[in-house]
C-alpha cells in the first residue's frame, strides 16, 4: 500500500499511556498531539480514530524498546502485539524506530525548558513519541 502525503504519527507505547505525536510533510519539528490510556481493558481505540481522522496521517511510527545490547526483551513483544491489533483497525503503513533513549532524551528536553515535575510527567510520553519521530526522519533523511 502505498504512502499518501501527509503527516507522520509517532507512538510511544507504554503499559499505562500512549504517547502521540506527529511530524508535518514539511519535517520542522514534531509536536505532542496527545496521551491515551492504555491499560487492563486495553488502548483508548475511539480516542486513536478522533486522532487518525483529524490527522490523517500516511503512515505510523512505532518505537521499539530494545535493551541497551540490541537485544528484544518483554516490552517487544507487547509492543508488536499491539501494532497488529492497531493495523486491523487502521490499516495504515507501520514503520518501527529503536527508541532505547527516546524517554531519557524527551525527559532532558522537558527538563532543559523549566518544565515543572507535574507538567514534565503529563507531557513525557508526547515527548517520546517526538523523539521517536525525530529518530526516523534523521535516519530516512526524507520523513
Amino acid at each position: 500500500m502505498p504512502e499518501h502525503n501527509g503527516p507522520l504519527l509517532g507512538l510511544d507505547f507504554g503499559e499505562r499511556r500512549i504517547g502521540i505525536a506527529v511530524l508535518g510533510e514539511s519535517g520542522l519539528a514534531p509536536q505532542g498531539v496527545a496521551t491515551l490510556r492504555n491499560g487492563e481493558t486495553g488502548p483508548d481505540w475511539d480516542g486513536f480514530a478522533r486522532i487518525l481522522k483529524e490527522w490523517q496521517p500516511r503512515a505510523l511510527v512505532l518505537g521499539l524498546p530494545l535493551h541497551m545490547d540490541g537485544s528484544e526483551g518483554f516490552m517487544v513483544g507487547r509492543v508488536r502485539k499491539f501494532a497488529e491489533s492497531l493495523q486491523r483497525r487502521f490499516p495504515l503503513p507501520i514503520h518501527w524506530v529503536d527508541e532505547r533513549l527516546s524517554s531519557h532524551a524527551a525527559e532532558l528536553v522537558l527538563k532543559d525548558r523549566d518544565f515543572s515535575p507535574k507538567k514534565r510527567g503529563r507531557l513525557l510520553d508526547q515527548a517520546a513519541a517526538c523523539e521517536i519521530l525525530w529518530t526516523f526522519h534523521n535516519a530516512r533523511g526524507d520523513a
